[in-house]
């Protein structure tokens, strides 16, 4: 094939690869939002729809997949090219563990049916956690679909807060089941909530990190949280005189 053929043929498979992506990011932040908004109203309707999410993530992903693999060996694409593909089937996995993630917190609006009681406002946590988890995943696909390194380059700082949240939740979840105000079965289910939205916010992470990768071929260095909150902690010195 001449050498502006094999261009341009190579540039319309990674138009067609963006596409699908953006596609693909957009089902699986739709499934996480319907899954909270499932787990929020107890709807097992809503449940459903996230049930299907994750079929058609789970199926673009593997077309996806498919894509990449066809571009590397049909057109040995090199630099930013090549960047774009390697990275955008590492982030096919961050985004089918997400509609996964939100299945999940689906199957548990489900096993809430003909429960009468409504835990999720009480626990002002989870509500808050999903909130940030939800900005979090939103923030690392619009870095994707723009190409947008900068927004995306302090996610993992936004991680450490939901981090937090997970802890706050699980303690107060524990309280609340030992205090006899919340059954047993409800608290473990409602930290498992937490969980699922603590991996969802990693994933989110991932993303971002990758993103910065794949826009400026720099890998961002991994720092642990105590780290990042010693850094931005006041020094001896830093007080009054």
């Amino acid at each position: 094939m001449p050498e502006k053929a094999e261009r341009k043929a190579l540039m319309a498979g990674l138009t067609k690869l963006n596409e699908d992506m953006a596609t693909l990011a957009e089902l699986s932040e739709l499934a996480i939002r319907k899954a909270v908004d499932s787990l929020a109203r107890i709807d097992e309707g809503a449940a459903e729809e996230v049930f299907t999410l994750d079929q058609e993530i789970y199926a673009l992903q593997q077309e996806i997949e498919g894509t990449c693999v066809d571009l590397i060996a049909l057109h040995a694409p090199v630099a930013r090219d090549l960047r774009t593909i390697t990275t955008s089937l590492k982030i096919t996995t961050d985004l089918d563990r997400i509609g996964r993630y939100a299945k999940d917190i689906a199957e548990v609006t489900v096993e809430f049916q003909g429960d009468t009681e409504r835990h999720f406002k009480k626990l002002v946590s989870i509500p808050h956690m999903a909130d940030l988890t939800v900005q979090m995943v939103d923030t690392a696909i619009r870095a994707f679909v723009n190409r947008d390194a900068e927004s995306v380059r302090n996610i993992a700082a936004v991680d450490d807060s939901v981090d937090a949240l997970n802890d706050e939740i699980f303690r107060e979840i524990v309280t609340y089941m030992m205090d006899g105000s919340m059954k047993v079965v409800v608290g473990a289910r409602y930290i498992l909530v937490g969980r699922y939205l603590e991996r969802i916010a990693d994933h989110a992470v991932n993303i971002g990190e990758r993103v910065v990768y794949m826009v400026t071929g720099e890998r961002p260095p991994r720092v642990r949280a105590a780290d990042r909150a010693a850094a931005h902690r006041p020094g001896p010195d830093s007080g009054s005189p």
